[in-house]
């Protein structure tokens, strides 16, 4: 970051005026550029917030209204009931599905939040969304695509941090633990997403960088770059610290930077295909020293070392039988290549052939905390065709490799 685009004044934070007295903690009245930002710093859980945030736009008259939002944020918690129009086939098409599953278990934890604490999260900035329609004001969506972020946060994290994380996340799903009223009340006081993403960053600080420290560069850029002169700006309180601080430290923040995504690296593209190159060699390698009859015996391996388990997989989805035989059949070939894993054959297969009801769309938030529905929903069970055959191709390929390459000497 450098810092000579800034101008020489000094950004001095001060309590904004004309704000009842004991909100005045939580709104922050910044001078930077010519412009007075008022910020808000919200809890996202909070009936509260969401008063303070009405309150302060209707005495402050703002010229503009900043939200930490994305596009894709809003529309989700704007349209609760937007999973209906969804093209599952579509998804599974453009292999989006993991991130669609991602997406239905924090809406998940969001509805079970929502019905403990009685707000669901994010209410305060639809509310301020809606007073600035209200009165006629401009408002900017401040917060870095969402898919970005966490395309950003996965290509960061170490290897064998990612499989820690997505444990962690389909445990969280079936999490019952219930919530003391004096958790409930903590819980109203705090910006309870960035708390969860900061314990986050404890283990994995890569994590902390992309989900807190970046989007608090990205936010402090967009809010002082919205147009006009009073701006009254609502986050989360946990980015309130960030915010002032790229601004005090005049920081200079590139957006392109922020919003680009890492290649991924050489070195596991070549790891992604080194193993189908290392089996087929093998295989090769095996017919030459060895003869066509023993590369037979070990291509008939493979097929079976990857076909069973990946059908043992969609057999225990209780997927439909064609996902099955679909399952034993592609396993053998999508683990020769890094492109296209059987999960999505698999899954494509069963929203095929038994396609999700209507009604499963309007109720997958709910349902997705209860083990069982997991094999009654049509919806779900599309996801379970996703992951068990793919798990079973995992376990088969490393079997089926290690025989194989053992086979060598």
């Amino acid at each position: 970051m450098k810092n000579s685009d800034y101008p020489s004044s000094a950004i001095v934070p001060e309590l904004s005026t004309g704000l009842v007295g004991q909100y005045e903690a939580d709104v922050l009245c910044l001078s930077v550029y010519g412009k007075t930002v008022i910020l808000i710093g919200t809890a996202h859980v909070s009936q509260e917030s969401v008063d303070l945030v009405k309150l302060v736009i209707e005495q402050e008259h703002p010229d503009r209204v900043c939200v930490e939002l994305d596009t894709k944020r809003f529309e989700a918690i704007s349209h609760p009931n937007r999973w209906e129009s969804l093209d599952l086939k579509e998804i599974i098409h453009k292999q989006q599905l993991s991130t669609l599953m991602v997406n239905l278990i924090l809406s998940s934890f969001q509805k079970r939040l929502g019905d403990k604490l009685g707000v669901i999260p994010g209410t305060e900035m639809l509310e301020a969304i809606r007073m600035a329609d209200k009165h006629g004001i401009p408002v900017t969506l401040a917060d870095r695509d969402v898919r970005v972020t966490m395309r950003r946060a996965w290509r960061n994290t170490p290897m064998w941090r990612k499989s820690l994380l997505m444990s962690s996340l389909m445990l969280s799903i079936f999490d019952t633990t219930e919530v003391s009223e004096e958790e409930i009340r903590n819980l109203k006081k705090q910006d309870v997403l960035s708390e969860m993403m900061k314990d986050l960053g404890k283990e994995v600080p890569t994590l902390k960088t992309v989900l807190i420290d970046e989007r608090d560069h990205y936010l402090a850029k967009k809010i002082v770059d919205a147009p006009g002169t009073r701006i009254v700006a609502v986050v989360g309180a946990g980015h309130v610290e960030g915010i002032c601080r790229t601004l005090n430290e005049r920081e200079t923040v590139v957006l392109e930077e922020l919003e680009s995504i890492p290649p991924v690296s050489p070195v596991w593209k070549a790891v992604g295909w080194s193993i189908p190159v290392l089996i087929v060699g093998s295989i090769a390698w095996i017919g030459w020293e060895k003869g066509l009859s023993a590369a037979g015996d070990n291509l008939l391996f493979w097929i079976l070392a990857n076909g069973i388990p990946s059908g043992i997989g969609g057999l225990l989805a209780m997927a439909h039988p064609l996902t099955i035989v679909a399952a034993f059949f592609s396993a053998p070939f999508t683990s020769l290549t890094p492109v296209i894993g059987v999960g999505y054959v698999t899954a494509f297969v069963q929203a095929y052939l038994q396609p999700p009801l209507v009604r499963e769309f309007q109720t997958v938030a709910e349902d997705i905390a209860i083990p069982r529905k997991w094999w009654k929903s049509r919806l779900l069970r599309v996801f379970l065709a996703f992951l068990l055959p793919t798990i079973g191709s995992l376990i088969g390929t490393w079997v089926g490799g290690t025989r194989i390459v053992s086979n060598l000497f």
